[in-house]
């Protein structure tokens, strides 16, 4: 073995020993390790960052921006609330969940097909009051896993096609995956469906708790152009109830009725008055297409052009606010905000909220224009709650949002751009939009793994170029000479497999097809189940947050360490050989 070899074997194997020890953040471990090549010169210093700059970290980047995008837009809401339940137990939704994820994956890029699916399982789970690290996980796996079903579902497959046409003068078909590929997908997602998850530690501080404050006493008026108009109030409450909402009555010409409200038929303008929590609010009224306020201040509202914010403030008993209404003050033209709710220690209020007299400790939530959140709350003599990350959904925008998604996948699918190009475009088209606004365009981006990332890829490319890829694979050939063909493909996949958590999944099918074919010959035997062996296998990046873009992808909003992947990678991967062997022997026979 050569200096570079042993120094970056040697860097490998620490990196790894610190990660899965945890002490240290896992950003700093590789960016330090890459540093530490740099110096010792097994990586050139001029391609010492060129990590940041690969399509793989910009993928990251940009799904994670796009993510948010579909989130604030409501295009996450339009899927929660037509596909998911959140009273489901666990390993239900994780079926659903992973079997969407599946099939989406062995049509379009696995990728993107969490970049869709993630805000949607972050959501479910904040409402089911659990940890999202539950799911997420299984939901990255199983994208992964339905990749394999397909030519175009993964790199690798694509890959191992083109290997074989050049290798053998015929490429495989669409379909030739499926079989194996297929059968490998479903044997995994009842897996982690039905056992992996159990498996994924649970820390305390991931747990999402509910809100210590009250519900707020808010109220949402009934527009115009509204689809409910005409329909009576309880035939609203199947969707109050699904939101955690509760309808306690209705507002029509300045009189607030109760008992006679349930059966009341909408008119326009009619305001419903409900208790919920902030999100619960905005959610409720997104999907019901409902206004903040009366039509003339709405019409205000929607023309901010750097858009609003929600914010939560505390009246103290010396607040110039005290004893007086936000209609009274003149909170609207004034301040060209918009009170919510009220939150009065579950006291009722009996007032339209807008008319209600402010008391001290009571906590208002107000719309208001964006970044001047600080300003209206000096103006009203209140203090600001800690953020919540509360924020207004574009529920106007829900289709833009879908529809440039859609776009980047077709256009990057039929391979008229790149994935990081077509997903560049949407980031700015949300942003052109105001889809995102551009104050808060790089807060959806877990930096720490990007830095990762970024650190990582140096060192697994200058590994290969000092030839210790090379040097694995002559090490698995000399090894396996004269065993029998199902212990050879046995080897091959977990050397792949290993290879891959380190390596992208692309440079580990390069690095093994050929040692395949080299196999193969040596055993005077078809190519094709090793070369089907290759593609399973190098899909098969489990172990780590590395080896795969989507496990990069929920490390940051899953809250995992690097050493937790492989407590269900581990024998996922296990099956995944125990399963495909047998099936590659069958279907592509020697």
């Amino acid at each position: 073995m050569t200096y570079e070899q042993i120094t970056l074997f040697a860097l490998f194997t620490t990196v790894f020993g610190l990660l899965l020890w945890g002490r240290f953040r896992y950003d700093l471990v590789a960016f330090s390790a890459l540093l530490a090549g740099v110096v010792l010169n097994v990586v050139p210093a001029q391609e010492a960052f060129s990590g940041f700059g690969h399509p793989a970290t910009l993928i990251v980047a940009l799904v994670l921006v796009v993510s948010a995008g579909l989130t604030r837009s409501g295009a996450v809401l339009l899927i929660t609330r037509t596909l998911i339940d959140h009273s489901r137990v666990l390993a239900h939704h994780i079926m659903i969940m992973g079997g969407v994820g599946a099939v989406l994956s062995a049509f379009m890029n696995n990728v993107a097909a969490l970049a869709l699916l993630m805000p949607v399982d972050v959501q479910t789970a904040r409402k089911a009051k659990r940890a999202a690290g539950l799911s997420l996980m299984p939901l990255s796996f199983a994208t992964i896993l339905g990749g394999m079903a397909t030519l175009i579902g993964t790199p690798p497959n694509i890959i191992i096609a083109s290997f074989r046409e050049e290798a053998l003068g015929q490429s495989y078909k669409m379909f030739d995956f499926a079989p194996v590929g297929g059968a490998v997908a479903l044997a995994g997602l009842v897996f982690i469906a039905l056992i992996g998850w159990r498996l994924i530690p649970l820390r305390e501080d991931a747990v999402i708790e509910a809100s210590d404050l009250d519900d707020y006493i808010a109220e949402l008026t009934v527009p115009a152009e509204s689809s409910h108009i005409g329909k009576r109030l309880i035939e609203l409450q199947e969707e109050a109830d699904s939101g955690d909402v509760a309808i306690l009555g209705l507002i029509r010409d300045g009189k607030r009725r109760y008992g006679t409200a349930a059966n009341a038929r909408l008119k326009p303008g009619d305001t419903l008055v409900i208790e919920a929590q902030p999100d619960a609010l905005d959610e409720f009224r997104a999907s019901l297409s409902l206004a903040f306020a009366e039509e003339e201040h709405d019409r205000a509202l929607r023309a901010e052009n750097d858009g609003l914010d929600i914010i939560e403030v505390v009246v103290p008993h010396d607040a110039k606010a005290v004893g007086k209404s936000a209609q009274s003050i003149g909170l609207h033209w004034r301040q060209r905000s918009v009170l919510l709710g009220i939150s009065r220690q579950g006291r009722k209020i009996t007032q339209a909220v807008r008319k209600t007299a402010i008391q001290p400790g009571d906590i208002l939530l107000l719309l208001v224009p964006k970044d001047r959140g600080q300003d209206v709350t000096d103006w009203l003599g209140g203090l600001t709650l800690a953020n919540r990350g509360l924020a207004v959904t574009q529920d106007r925008k829900t289709w833009a949002a879908i529809g440039l998604f859609a776009a980047a996948v077709i256009v990057a699918s039929l391979g008229w751009l790149s994935l990081s190009i077509a997903l560049g475009l949407v980031v700015v088209a949300y942003a052109l939009t105001r889809i995102i606004p551009l104050n808060e365009l790089y807060d959806s981006i877990e930096w720490p793994v990007v830095v990762l990332l970024g650190s990582m890829i140096p060192l697994g490319a200058a590994l290969d170029a000092a030839g210790g890829t090379r040097l694995i694979a002559s090490a698995l050939v000399d090894l396996t000479a004269g065993w029998p063909a199902w212990a050879v493909l046995t080897i091959l996949m977990a050397v792949t497999m290993t290879m891959s958590d380190v390596l992208n999944n692309t440079a580990t099918t390069i690095v093994a097809a050929p040692v395949a074919v080299q196999m193969a010959r040596s055993l005077d035997v078809s190519p094709d189940p090793f070369l089907m062996a290759v593609a399973v296998a190098a899909s098969s990046a489990f172990l780590t947050p590395i080896g795969h873009k989507n496990n990069t992808l929920i490390l940051g909003p899953g809250g995992y360490r690097f050493g937790d992947y492989w407590r269900m990678g581990l024998p996922l991967e296990l099956l995944v050989v125990a399963v495909s062997v047998p099936l590659i022997l069958i279907v592509w026979p020697l």
